[in-house]
């Protein structure tokens, strides 16, 4: 593979269709904290970013070095994201319908949006097969811009969460938790079928 546009283009395309997942969960986790600050935005989308900048990462290393042990992996994948999207929605879930409305319950903590940005992205891995072909700079160079992508596509998914999650009010809460789960579902029954 050479640099070029279509280079760019391709890991833009790329960019774009690994971070629908983080995009919904990203609407999700705006639903639960319509009053999350600009700077938290930042992290929030910058930890989903950074997840899918390193699992293609990771994936084209296995390619390169222990590709027959990731194979073996990639199966358990569909299971891992259903397993974690499944457990914090169905957290936020149990908290919107206890009336977990009370602002101190709102708001992701640090190891939610950890387990979120691992089940988002794990996904991503299989990304190192399609740029196996690259070298290490022009893989380094994709996973920014897919990296680049996520950031853009997750804190828009942040401000119209919010949006919605302040006319929403005591119901955003469920609605995260349901978004959640259906994400986990979906991951799973695309990488099972």
């Amino acid at each position: 593979m050479e640099w070029s546009g279509m280079f760019i283009l391709n890991s833009v395309m790329l960019g774009v269709g690994l971070a629908m997942d983080a995009f919904s969960v990203s609407m999700a986790n705006g639903l639960d904290e319509p009053k999350m600050s600009k700077g938290k935005m930042s992290v929030v989308a910058g930890v989903f970013a950074g997840f899918q900048f390193a699992m293609p990462m990771i994936g084209w290393i296995c390619v390169h070095t222990i590709v027959q042990y990731f194979t073996s992996f990639e199966k358990a994948v569909p299971w891992i994201a259903l397993m974690l999207l499944a457990y914090i929605g169905s957290k936020m879930l149990i908290s919107g319908i206890r009336g977990g409305d009370n602002e101190e319950n709102h708001g992701i903590g640090v190891g939610a949006l950890l387990i979120q940005g691992v089940a988002t992205s794990i996904d991503a891995l299989s990304v190192g097969f399609t740029i196996a072909d690259y070298d290490g700079i022009m893989a380094l160079a994709s996973c920014l811009i897919i990296a680049a992508v996520t950031f853009v596509i997750c804190t828009a998914g942040l401000a119209i969460g919010k949006r919605f999650g302040t006319k929403l009010s005591g119901k955003a809460q469920i609605l995260g938790g349901v978004i959640l789960i259906v994400i986990g579902i979906e991951i799973f029954l695309t990488g099972v079928l």
